[in-house]
């Protein structure tokens, strides 16, 4: 695969527009979101095609920043072409805006596991107008403004000790998040007994098909967090997606608690909580995870984390989406190792943690 270009960085006055592809089976969706993408100075067409092998076509000749790709087409569908296209566009992020994406839509999920930035619901053709287009410009623009500036460094191989006294994995994510959590998973094997926490942000009713997906990629049970939930050896667990994802210790058993309080970052569910109760619950015997996300959700938590003598890792800037949240934990100084997710996957696997 080619090199993976440099991202975007913040936009500014003397920034060139991000170029952006639609793949669209129909003209009239490509001329009403074209003329949407260029009504905003920061954004430019640098094509409009209505099918992804015109698509490959055009990203062999040409660089863009961002894919608006629909899934049902004719010819090969969006979904199937989306892992070609990902290749094809040389670290161009795709956001899948199609009908297909309805809120809960297993379209969604699946999208975004094989790699998709982000999704959009497009309505009838009569209302691409108006919140639609808002809701698109806005989903670009967070691609690009999500990402902290700072430095990218991955610890040597020979500062990486066997430990395996770690007794629980924290995952936390967003953005770019579910694929990297897949590529991550693959590499840990099904037989891996230190249960697993995720944090991943996402609407409540689309947890169902996360937590299933999860659990094919895994290859063990993921169910989505219920109060009181045991938490047992060899399970995933899933934050709700209207509650944070804590757990506490209840006589010889830890178990998850639920809460929805307001958090520093806004989010619900938040990384934050869950960490600081992992750091509460076991100290130095957990081991933290971020992956690609905007914002800095986590990086409180990621304190609570290392300071209770708990290990971190985050994932690498070139292989996030948007390396807002990693990035935060990197830069306050608490990751002891800053690692693709297939890396992460087999460090955890081997039983090893930062040192």
């Amino acid at each position: 695969m080619p090199a993976r270009p440099q991202k975007l960085a913040a936009f500014t006055t003397q920034t060139p527009p991000a170029r952006i592809l639609i793949v669209d089976d129909s003209v009239v969706a490509r001329a009403v979101i074209g003329k949407m993408i260029e009504s905003n100075s920061r954004f430019a067409v640098a094509g409009a095609v209505a099918d992804a092998h015109a698509a490959l076509d055009f990203l062999q000749r040409e660089t863009v920043d961002v894919i608006l790709l629909d899934i049902e087409m004719p010819g090969v569908d969006g979904l199937t072409a989306l892992p070609d296209l990902l290749a094809g566009g040389r670290g161009a992020r795709v956001i899948v805006v199609s009908s297909s994406c309805a809120e809960g839509a297993a379209a969604t999920i699946q999208a975004l596991t094989l790699g998709a930035a982000d999704t959009l619901v497009k309505p009838g053709l009569g209302n691409l107008v108006g919140k639609f287009g808002d809701m698109l410009t806005e989903k670009i623009a967070r691609l690009f403004d999500g990402d902290d500036a700072g430095a990218n460094r991955s610890l040597p191989a020979a500062t990486v000790g066997a430990v395996s006294d770690f007794d629980i994995v924290a995952i936390g994510a967003s953005t770019g998040g579910i694929h990297a959590l897949s590529q991550m998973l693959r590499a840990v094997p099904p037989a891996f007994q230190a249960p697993m926490l995720i944090t991943q942000h996402l609407p409540p009713s689309f947890m169902p098909y996360f937590a299933a997906q999860i659990a094919v990629l895994a290859g063990r049970p993921c169910e989505v967090a219920q109060d009181h939930l045991r938490i047992k050896p060899g399970r995933i667990i899933v934050a709700p997606g209207d509650a944070h994802l804590r757990c506490a210790r209840f006589g010889d058993a830890v178990v998850v608690r639920l809460t929805n309080e307001r958090v520093a970052s806004g989010c619900l569910p938040s990384v934050d909580p869950m960490f600081a109760s992992v750091a509460e619950t076991f100290g130095a015997r957990a081991l933290g995870v971020v992956l690609s996300g905007m914002g800095r959700d986590g990086a409180l938590g990621a304190a609570q984390l290392s300071h209770a003598g708990g290990a971190l890792v985050v994932q690498d800037k070139a292989s996030s989406v948007v390396w807002g949240m990693p990035g935060a934990v990197a830069q306050g100084g608490f990751a002891q190792a800053v690692l693709p997710p297939d890396e992460i996957g087999r460090l955890i696997a081997a039983g090893k943690r930062p040192q």
